[in-house]
């Protein structure tokens, strides 16, 4: 369901510029998703604030970091005040978990049914996330399992919360 005015628990999803967002979208097309339109996810709290994913770790911020920019809001139809609380106060615990940009690479390695030793524990792991996987955690944490078809724990990218939720 997509938002106007972004309400805590929102997953916010917009576009990146230069060299990393063209890294991200490759990391997307690699995946099945195309020369995507997002490349960045991030999670709205209260008080104007966000938890989104970062190469210097994951950190909370101002919501407007992002006045004036393309964003989209979107949530899950009937998330209910108590889940987006939960949501929220998951977030907390991922506060400077590091990005990490190899997780691009182990999401296409299991989209090509790459046979490496320990992808399915190196995707699912919350030691090292990229945006989209932290977005989708604090959810899973919350016990808002976003999606139900099957994938492995950590394989989302910001294009398949998209296609999920937009």
């Amino acid at each position: 369901m997509k938002h106007t005015h972004p309400q805590p628990g929102d997953i916010g999803l917009t576009q990146i510029s230069g060299v990393t967002g063209q890294l991200i979208r490759f990391g997307q097309w690699l995946n099945k998703e195309g020369f995507a339109d997002y490349e960045h996810a991030f999670l709205v709290l209260p008080d104007g604030r966000l938890l989104e994913a970062e190469p210097g770790g994951a950190r909370i911020g101002s919501l407007s970091a992002y006045d004036g920019a393309p964003v989209l809001y979107v949530c899950p139809e009937g998330l209910t005040a108590p889940q987006r609380t939960a949501i929220c106060a998951a977030s907390e615990r991922y506060v400077g978990v590091p990005y990490s940009f190899l997780d691009y690479a182990a999401i296409a390695a299991h989209r090509f049914r790459l046979p490496v030793p320990g992808l399915h524990r190196y995707i699912a792991s919350t030691g090292h996330m990229i945006c989209s996987q932290l977005v989708d955690q604090c959810y899973l944490d919350a016990g808002v399992h976003l999606f139900t078809d099957g994938r492995w724990p950590g394989y989302v990218t910001p294009m398949a919360l998209y296609d999920l939720l937009a």
